[in-house]
C-alpha cells in the first residue's frame, strides 16, 4: 500500500515540475489530484490497520464463549509475580531499641554543620507582614527546606543557597527562620 502512495507522490511531483515548465494549469491540477488520492489511500490504510488491531479483542470462537457461559470459571492460582521490595519509611525500620543512636561529632560550639535540625519559624506580627509585602529585599532559601534566611544565617553553613525576593519567598510558602529573624531584621531596616 505504501508503495502505491510513493508512486503517486512521485508522479504528482513529476507532473508539478511539468506544469511549471510548460505553464499549463492542467498538469498542476492533475498533480493536486494525485496528491489527494495518495492522502486518501494513506487514511484508508490507517483505518484498515486500526480495525485489524482492535479485532483480536473479540472472543476467538463462539464455542469457547458458550462453554464459559455454562460452567462457572474456576479460580485461577495466583501467578507468581516478581515482588517489588520497598524501602521502609524512616519510622518503620523495626524495633527502636535496635536502632543505633546517632553519634555526635566533636565540633566546636560555633561550627554549624549540615546535620543541624530545621530552624523554628519566626513569629511575625501582622503589621510587619504588611510592610514585608511591599519590600523587594533579597533573602536566600535552601532547596528542599521550608525556611528563608538572611545571607548571614549561621544555619546555612556550607549549604547551597538560592537568592529570592522576600515577597516571592512568602508567596511560594517559605516561612522565616527563627535563628536569623529575616522578617524582623528587614522591617527594622526599612523603618
Amino acid at each position: 500500500m505504501l508503495y502505491i502512495v510513493l508512486v503517486l507522490v512521485l508522479a504528482a511531483l513529476g507532473l508539478l515540475v511539468t506544469a511549471l515548465i510548460t505553464a499549463s494549469s492542467l498538469w498542476a491540477w492533475v498533480s493536486i489530484g494525485l496528491s489527494v488520492l495518495a492522502g486518501l489511500i494513506l487514511v484508508a490504510d490507517w483505518l484498515r490497520r486500526r480495525r485489524r488491531s482492535a479485532a483480536p479483542a473479540a472472543p476467538a470462537t463462539p464455542a469457547a464463549s458458550a462453554a464459559s457461559a455454562v460452567s462457572p470459571p474456576e479460580p485461577e492460582e495466583p501467578a507468581e509475580e516478581e515482588q517489588t521490595t520497598l524501602i521502609p519509611a524512616s519510622g518503620d525500620l523495626g524495633d527502636p531499641a535496635d536502632t543505633p543512636e546517632p553519634t555526635v561529632t566533636d565540633a566546636s560550639p560555633g561550627d554549624e554543620t549540615n546535620d543541624d535540625p530545621e530552624p523554628e519559624v519566626e513569629e511575625t506580627p501582622e503589621a510587619d507582614i504588611a510592610v514585608l509585602a511591599d519590600l523587594e529585599d533579597e533573602v536566600v532559601v535552601v532547596d528542599e527546606h521550608p525556611r528563608y534566611h538572611l545571607r548571614t544565617c549561621a544555619w546555612l553553613g556550607t549549604r547551597d543557597t538560592i537568592p529570592i525576593g522576600i515577597g516571592e519567598a512568602r508567596q511560594l510558602g517559605f516561612t522565616p527562620c527563627a535563628r536569623c529573624t529575616p522578617d524582623a531584621t528587614l522591617v527594622a531596616a526599612h523603618r
